[in-house]
């Protein structure tokens, strides 16, 4: 499968230098805002077709699938060029900046019959898949906890400081926390949040409590301004797993039963763990399909709108 990655920062080539592990695609071409950014990027990972514009990207006869790895707040007018012009489109998380955002490209690539995919590349790793597997043994499930807490230095130029960037704790970290509650859970029926804004006015710390109609909790957090364990839990009333930091990336998940020993289960993963995402793109398209049933479409617009909650109620 032939990619052609929108944007040029540090996802963007981690995502293409993954690539390069998997046989099911290459990166093909590169879009940026301007001819000398393309050019950079190419150079550096051996791109051979660049682009000077998104547009021109989108409208590629050279490629088969756009993945979108441009600031949060340009993921949906980039992401409209790219199913707008029939191409299978990979969106890096988060998916839009909003609910509303990301009903619309759901919309547009069902309307057009065009794959689309959230970018939460945690759902496809290989230690994911063996949490999915044990769920089913730890009976009732009480509590889910997870929190993903990173230290950044203050800076209003920065990203994740900067609200024209769409700068904040919730929208970067946060979805990692909220994506996994929704994995195991799902939607929840009550949400409670306390959110701590940094010194451009973005959320610098955020905390929630999320109540869902099995009596089952979900207690989750990020921040900007440390770095906290990053680690997952899901409690049942027959056992426990955790998942070891960081829980999102490649890493070793352990079976607590409520009665006997633990079950360690290691992985071991070349990469940085986007590699997955692409596979799973190639396998979708392959059998047919327009989304991914591990990162279904909906669920995507379910976890943009319990963000939406989280922020609306600060």
């Amino acid at each position: 499968m032939r990619w052609g990655i929108m944007g040029t920062g540090g996802i963007a080539e981690t995502f293409a230098t993954d690539l390069k592990l998997t046989d099911s695609g290459t990166v093909a071409a590169v879009g940026s805002r301007s001819q000398a950014g393309a050019d950079k990027f190419a150079d550096r990972l051996g791109v051979e077709r660049r682009h000077a514009s998104y547009e021109d990207l989108a409208d590629d006869p050279e490629i088969d699938a756009v993945y979108v790895a441009t600031p949060h707040p340009m993921h949906h007018g980039n992401a409209l060029l790219a199913l707008r012009a029939g191409k299978a489109t990979l969106v890096e998380k988060p998916f839009t900046m909003n609910a509303a955002e990301a009903r619309e490209l759901v919309q547009v690539a069902r309307d057009n019959n065009v794959f689309l995919m959230e970018a939460m590349w945690t759902r496809f790793l290989p230690h994911i898949h063996r949490v999915r597997e044990l769920i089913g043994g730890v009976g009732d499930i009480v509590t889910v906890t997870a929190d993903h807490g990173q230290w950044f230095a203050e800076d209003a130029e920065h990203r994740l400081f900067a609200p024209a960037l769409g700068g904040g704790a919730l929208l970067d970290l946060g979805v990692y926390v909220v994506s996994f509650a929704s994995m195991v859970l799902g939607a929840p029926s009550k949400i409670v949040s306390m959110v701590d804004s940094a010194f451009t006015g973005v959320d610098g710390q955020t905390s929630m409590i999320f109540g869902y109609d099995s009596g089952a909790q979900a207690v989750l957090t990020c921040t900007l301004r440390a770095k906290s364990p990053v680690r997952a839990v899901i409690v049942g009333t027959e056992a426990r797993i955790e998942i070891d930091s960081d829980f999102y990336a490649p890493t070793t998940v352990t079976l607590v039963p409520r009665v006997g020993e633990p079950t360690v289960f290691a992985f071991e993963d070349a990469g940085r763990g986007l590699r997955h995402q692409a596979d799973e793109v190639a396998r979708r398209l392959a059998a047919g399909d327009t989304e991914s049933p591990l990162m279904p479409l909906d669920e995507t617009i379910s976890i943009m709108a319990t963000m939406d909650t989280v922020l609306a109620q600060s």
